[in-house]
């Protein structure tokens, strides 16, 4: 097993490794050569088992490639005209498996059945956010960054929901009161910028009618969120600087773009999850790392032993 990850995430492995069974994880489309690398380490690692659900004969040609195929498994081989991602959701409700996890398939074709109300993953009440999980070179701490998949344009409301999605998830990671920014282009709130008004909104409800056991600053811009020296020298008076351990994006785009960026021009690593659904689901890019879905894993089973997907 590789234990080359960030030590920042030594807390989440190590809450994963103390989970009291492991859990059953279903890779809906399981002919993924990363997925594959990353679930095994974690099995080795002693917190998940393995179902793999796909093609048989491409899965087992992938498993021998990799050196994988004498490690124990479950394989369920499905002809190529079903969908692995409903097949995989039906197995977690009968009570198969315990966490959804993205394989080789497209993220609109793993999102729509998990989001299919006929499905019952999500709550009436529920909104469901994917959150990315990121050490970033040069920041001292784990950085949160949502929604980064589902959300195109959220409104204030939604929004609200995007924060308390985050610290729900933070909590679970150790993060007491987690400082989280609400990231704009500027920190004077403009009326042509609606997200800016919307954040200088939500700062100042949240003030009266906490959203979440959080602080919450914005409108805000990126430099100023990761440094207290760039705050320094544009005088902007803010104690979080620096320290924010969560970024609340204004659209998809934005964040979609920044964890991309960060990723692959500036050396992050790290982890993605779905949070707000009855079940852990793993959901990380297909080009990403074989570390980046054990610590997607590692997240889920985090938070599939604590039961705070069902809080």
């Amino acid at each position: 097993m590789n234990e080359n990850y960030a030590k920042e995430f030594d807390g989440i492995v190590e809450k994963a490794k103390a989970s009291k069974k492991p859990m059953r994880v279903a890779v809906a489309g399981a002919d993924a050569e990363n997925m594959l690398r990353g679930i095994f380490d974690a099995q080795e690692a002693g917190f998940v088992e393995p179902l793999l659900i796909g093609n048989e004969q491409r899965i087992s040609a992938l498993l021998k490639k990799l050196g994988l195929a004498e490690r124990s498994y479950r394989l369920q081989g499905i002809d190529d005209s079903a969908d692995p991602v409903q097949y995989a959701i039906e197995m977690i409700r009968a009570g198969e498996a315990d966490c959804l996890m993205r394989g080789n398939t497209q993220t609109r074709d793993f999102l729509m059945p998990v989001l299919n109300k006929a499905n019952h993953l999500i709550r009436e009440d529920a909104l469901v956010t994917h959150v990315v999980f990121l050490k970033v070179p040069g920041y001292e701490r784990l950085l949160a960054i949502s929604d980064v998949t589902l959300l195109i344009n959220p409104p204030i409301e939604t929004r609200k929901k995007v924060v308390a999605n985050m610290v729900r998830a933070l909590k679970v990671f150790g993060v007491e009161k987690p400082n989280i920014a609400l990231l704009s282009l500027v920190e004077t709130p403009s009326f042509q910028m609606r997200d800016s008004v919307e954040d200088q909104t939500m700062v100042r409800q949240h003030a009266s009618r906490p959203i979440a056991d959080c602080n919450l600053v914005g409108p805000i811009a990126y430099d100023l969120i990761m440094s207290k020296e760039a705050a320094r020298l544009k005088g902007y008076d803010c104690p979080f600087c620096g320290e924010f351990d969560g970024i609340v994006v204004p659209n998809l785009i934005s964040g979609n773009l920044m964890v991309k960026v960060l990723q692959r021009n500036a050396g992050a690593t790290g982890c993605g999850i779905l949070v707000g659904a009855k079940i852990p689901i793993a959901i990380c890019s297909r080009a990403d790392e074989p570390e980046q879905a054990f610590l997607s894993l590692a997240a889920c089973a985090a938070m599939w032993d604590s039961g705070k997907y069902f809080g």
